[in-house]
């Protein structure tokens, strides 16, 4: 990336103002950068984790299985799920709240004893899976994020600043060439100046 400029004093204020921005940011985005790292790592440990939770689950109450077929499975829905929004390293992400269900009444003397065990197994289910959904989310918010600050990171301290430095010391060198031929030009007159006034002696 090429930065503009002009070889004047304005110019060069506005790129070491612009340079002193950069400069300062940069520990910033590499300490939020870190902080997005170790965030991504620690999603995808507790999706992977709640999902393991759900399998070791299903494997629990797999000897339930033959009794699931007698289980009437409009009995139970989820009807809404609470999400949160939290924020980590600057960054929203969501978090689960409350999770409603809709029970539909069943005769507990008809139906089988295990039933109100049933309900209690599903809602242990569906919790723990929506909790692996919502980190998997969240890894993929942080991780997306984790990208741009980096990026940003790399653009300032490979790009923007080395540039922003370069085009500073272009303008203070063109600028003590102009000095310097400024003094050179005038001390040339002057010698004229001496010597014109000596031939007129």
């Amino acid at each position: 990336m090429a930065i503009k400029f002009q070889y004047n004093k304005t110019s060069l204020t506005n790129l070491q103002k612009q340079l002193k921005v950069r400069t300062n940011a940069l520990p910033t985005l590499k300490n939020k950068e870190s902080a997005l790292r170790s965030s991504v790592l620690t999603a995808k440990q507790e999706s992977e984790r709640y999902e393991r939770e759900v399998t070791s689950a299903l494997q629990r109450y797999d000897y339930l299985a033959a009794l699931w077929n007698e289980f009437d499975p409009g009995l139970i829905r989820i009807t809404d799920v609470e999400l949160e929004t939290v924020k980590v390293a600057g960054v929203k992400i969501p978090e689960l709240g409350e999770i409603s269900y809709e029970l539909r009444p069943f005769n507990a003397f008809v139906k089988p004893a295990w039933y109100a065990d049933g309900v209690s197994i599903l809602k242990e289910i569906t919790r723990i899976g929506l909790m692996a959904e919502v980190f998997e989310q969240r890894r993929k918010i942080l991780e997306f994020n984790r990208k741009k600050t980096t990026q940003k990171v790399n653009l300032y301290e490979k790009v923007q600043i080395p540039g922003y430095q370069e085009a500073i010391r272009k303008i203070k060198r063109y600028m003590e060439d102009e000095e310097n031929l400024s003094k050179a030009s005038s001390k040339i007159v002057k010698t004229r100046h001496a010597q014109q006034e000596e031939d007129a002696e």
